[in-house]
C-alpha cells in the first residue's frame, strides 16, 4: 500500500510514489530559498550542495511520474533516486559530523561557493565542498535540537525510503511487464 491507496494498478502507484518524492523535495528547496533571506541564513558550500542533490531528486521523480515506464525503466528511476538519495545522505552526514566536531577540529572557514565557481575548476570546487570548511560546521538554526543538516538527513531517508518500497511492492514493480 502506497500513500494509502490499494488498488492501483503497477504503474499508477509508481508515478504517484515519484509524484509525491517531487512534490516534497520542490517544497524543501523552495522553503529553503524562501526563509534564507528572512532568517539571515548564508548557505554553506555543502548546503547547497545537498539542495542541488534535492534538485536532482526532484528532476529523476518528475521524469519518472510523467512516463509511464516498462519495467527496466522503472527501476532505473527508483534506482536513480535511491543512489541520489545516498549521496545526499552522505553530504549530510559529513556536514553533521562537522557540526559535531571540537571547536579546536573544526576546519578553517574557506571562500564561498561563488568565489570558489569563478576561480578553481569545477572539480575542485565539489572536493573542497565535499570535505566541508568551518562555515559548515556552524549551526545557524535548529528545531528540537536538529540542525537543517539533520533534517535534510531525515529527508534523505524519507525518499529512500519511498524509492525502496518501489522494489518491495510487488504491485507496484513487476520484473515481467
Amino acid at each position: 500500500m502506497i500513500l494509502g491507496i490499494t488498488d492501483l494498478t503497477p504503474t499508477a502507484s509508481f508515478r504517484l510514489t515519484h509524484l509525491a518524492i517531487f512534490i516534497f523535495t520542490t517544497a524543501l528547496v523552495l522553503i529553503a530559498i524562501y526563509v534564507e533571506p528572512f532568517a539571515s541564513l548564508e548557505p554553506c558550500p555543502m548546503c547547497m550542495m545537498q539542495r542541488l542533490v534535492f534538485v536532482l531528486i526532484a528532476g529523476v521523480a518528475f521524469l519518472a511520474a510523467l512516463h509511464n515506464p516498462t519495467s527496466a525503466a522503472r527501476h532505473l528511476y527508483s534506482s536513480s533516486v535511491a543512489l541520489l538519495t545516498l549521496i545526499g545522505g552522505a553530504i549530510a552526514s559529513r556536514q553533521i559530523w562537522l557540526q559535531h566536531l571540537p571547536e579546536d577540529r573544526v576546519p578553517a572557514c574557506g571562500p564561498g561557493l561563488d568565489y570558489m565557481l569563478d576561480v578553481f575548476p569545477l572539480l575542485e570546487v565539489i572536493e573542497m565542498a565535499l570535505v566541508g570548511t568551518g562555515d559548515c560546521a556552524k549551526v545557524d538554526w535548529s528545531f528540537m535540537g536538529i540542525s537543517i543538516a539533520g533534517y535534510s538527513l531525515l529527508a534523505f531517508i524519507a525518499i529512500l525510503l519511498a524509492a525502496l518500497s518501489l522494489f518491495r511492492n510487488k504491485n507496484t514493480i513487476k520484473l515481467n511487464n
